[in-house]
């Protein structure tokens, strides 16, 4: 069975004054999930969008959003983004103190749950959490801005990360997204999927192309990403 991938554009790089139509335009291309960065200015230095714009773009799509907090403190927060249509919510270790309750807070919630790995942050926070993870994202930049280049060590700590999922599969039967975030580009996908990543968050890669009114104008870069994937 080959492995399904999955898109995942993060609307950081799109053009704001106009989200509603680079989201229409870029699932209509193929992408498969809204990836959404929040960003407090406080556990990241950047300040980025919360919960209000996730509500305003939910109706424009079925796509799944996949909210990836950068806060601290992250339960308070949580409930919101739930209530304006998040399908799945992921967090850093560093943003709670209690990373089991947040997880069970984000289910409780009715969204699946995620932990996002900073470069330098071990994946030992997996292990004892396994049954309430349906995402593990491996940040390869060092989260607070977009296009910045992929860090190679990462593709060391996705073979880990895809070890540890693969082990519990088996164990279970139960799925894990294994998602890289950073730096993601048509040269490098394929390595990035090798080392075992089955979701791509693309940002710049894909709105930093041209800026035109042409609708169709992801369709090439997700098509080229989509082909570097076939060749895994």
């Amino acid at each position: 069975m080959s492995k399904q991938f999955r898109i995942a554009p993060s609307i950081l790089s799109a053009d704001f004054a106009k989200l509603g139509q680079e989201i229409t335009d870029v699932i209509a291309s193929g992408a498969d999930i809204i990836h959404f960065d929040v960003m407090d200015n406080h556990y990241v230095p950047n300040l980025t969008i919360g919960p209000l714009v996730c509500q305003a773009i939910r109706p424009l799509t079925d796509a799944i959003i996949d909210v990836h907090l950068m806060v601290k403190p992250v339960d308070r927060i949580i409930p919101d983004f739930a209530k304006a249509g998040a399908n799945i919510i992921t967090f850093h270790p560093e943003g709670s103190e209690h990373i089991d309750r947040s997880l069970a807070l984000i289910k409780d919630q009715g969204c699946k749950a995620g932990l996002v790995f900073n470069p330098a942050t071990p994946l030992d926070y997996m292990d004892h959490v396994m049954d309430k993870l349906d995402m593990v994202l491996l940040m390869s930049v060092n989260p607070g801005f977009g296009g910045q280049k992929f860090i190679p060590q990462a593709l060391e700590k996705l073979k880990q990360a895809r070890a540890k999922i693969d082990a519990y599969t088996e164990k279970t039967g139960r799925e894990i997204w294994l998602e890289i975030d950073g730096g993601v580009n048509t040269a490098n996908i394929a390595e990035i999927a090798r080392a075992g990543a089955d979701t791509f968050v693309a940002g710049s890669a894909l709105f930093g192309a041209p800026q035109a009114t042409d609708p169709h104008r992801y369709d090439t870069i997700v098509a080229a990403l989509r082909a570097e994937l076939a060749k895994v």
